[in-house]
């Protein structure tokens, strides 16, 4: 029997929507508010709102099955293309599309893209074989294998079984463990077609004989181990990381719960402009994302980005992105940044937002503190360098 297409809302990032009292059951509002407080504000019909819904998202994009027969989608306020090269910068995942390729016109078609990828790149390597590597085992045998733990042997001189200390190589590793739960994850989303959706299907029993399935956070993604046999794993975790990071736990239990896919585009908006200045800074200078500034052992602050001269080691920037559209400066904002400057006796403070405002430029004791722009509308790489000749403009003969 064929499961009928579930009924869904869609919201847009920041804007308010309203809703007829009738188009949303109490129950599934009620579900919204004690299971996505921190993803909508929702109001619920009352003689205020002239007995409407009244929801707005906080921030996050996504989808969000509230039951299975009941979802909220939720747009970006960015242009599509432009969140697709977001992610592309912040995850490091540097695909290359023929020219020619169908746009994405919406944030599945782009989740669906992502998850085809993934699915057909850990095909093609299990074609060619997985990656293998030793694992460090013990178990008693009947027979010698690797080193014989004599103390034990000695222990026990009646027990016919052998302790033994081996390497055992296997597919059986974390690398593997990591795709093959990621797989599992984007099956559970529910948010791919069926034609993406076998791929990844197919994907998955590729590794199941072969892998245990564990859970994994996107953290184990990061700062692993490459060389020359298992080079090609870097995209496949920059991709499993990208949907550990975005898919949430279900707030329901059960392995048939579809799982919500939300982007804190906040901090996609961060990683974003970080990897986008690594990636394109002059030479001279070097870019430090999350600079951590100790008090002590319990206490610190921690700092999008700062910039340093790699020459004599001085921070000449302290950047803080904001991912918001006021009118201008929160007088919060300026404090925050003019205080990480001071901290790091920096006397360049800089504030980032994705669209232009009444702009900030104002000495503040010995620090300069502003507000740039790194525009999300247009072509990003263009954006870009209107930023950075904004931020140094005395560096431009370096590009």
């Amino acid at each position: 029997m064929k499961r009928e297409s579930p009924q869904i809302i869609e919201l847009t990032e920041y804007k308010f929507a309203s809703f007829e009292q009738y188009s949303i059951p109490q129950s599934v509002g009620e579900k919204i508010h004690k299971n996505y407080d921190k993803e909508i504000d929702i109001e619920f019909p009352n003689f205020k709102t002239k007995y409407q819904w009244h929801l707005k998202s906080k921030g996050r994009v996504g989808n969000i099955p509230i039951t299975p027969e009941f979802h909220i989608a939720i747009r970006p306020k960015v242009p599509i293309n432009n969140l697709f090269g977001m992610i592309d910068y912040a995850y490091n995942l540097k695909i290359k599309f023929p020219p020619g390729s169908i746009q994405c016109q919406s944030l599945q078609e782009s989740y669906e893209r992502l998850a085809n990828i993934l699915a057909q790149k850990i095909l093609e390597r299990c074609r060619k074989g997985l990656y293998r590597d030793y694992l460090s085992k013990t178990e008693r045998l009947a027979y010698i294998r690797g080193r014989v733990d004599l103390r034990s042997a000695l222990q026990k001189p009646w027990d016919v079984k052998l302790k033994c200390h081996y390497n055992e190589q296997t597919g059986d590793i974390e690398d593997n463990q990591i795709l093959a739960w990621t797989l599992f994850i984007i099956g559970r989303s529910a948010l791919c077609g069926e034609s993406v959706s076998s791929t990844v299907r197919k994907a998955f029993h590729a590794l199941q004989g072969f892998v245990t399935l564990k859970p994994f956070k996107s953290e184990a993604c990061i700062d692993r181990n490459y060389h020359r046999l298992n080079q090609d794993y870097q995209l496949l975790h920059a991709l499993c990381r990208f949907f550990l990071d975005n898919t949430g736990p279900s707030h329901e239990t059960g392995d048939r719960e579809m799982l919500p896919f939300l982007i804190d585009m906040a901090k996609l908006y961060e990683q974003f402009v970080a990897e986008w200045l690594k990636a394109n800074t002059p030479k001279r200078f070097n870019v430090e994302p999350q600079y951590l500034v100790k008090h002590d052992k319990d206490y610190f602050d921690e700092i999008d980005l700062i910039i340093r001269d790699i020459e004599t080691n001085e921070i000449l920037y302290v950047l803080d992105t904001k991912y918001k559209a006021p009118n201008k400066v929160d007088n919060t904002d300026r404090n925050q940044v003019v205080t990480y400057a001071t901290l790091l006796n920096c006397k360049n403070a800089i504030l980032i937002y994705p669209q232009t405002l009444k702009a900030l430029d104002q000495q503040i004791g010995d620090i300069q503190v502003r507000s740039l722009t790194f525009s999300l509308e247009g072509d990003l790489d263009e954006a870009g360098i209107t930023f950075l000749t904004s931020l140094l403009p005395s560096t431009v003969s370096y590009w």
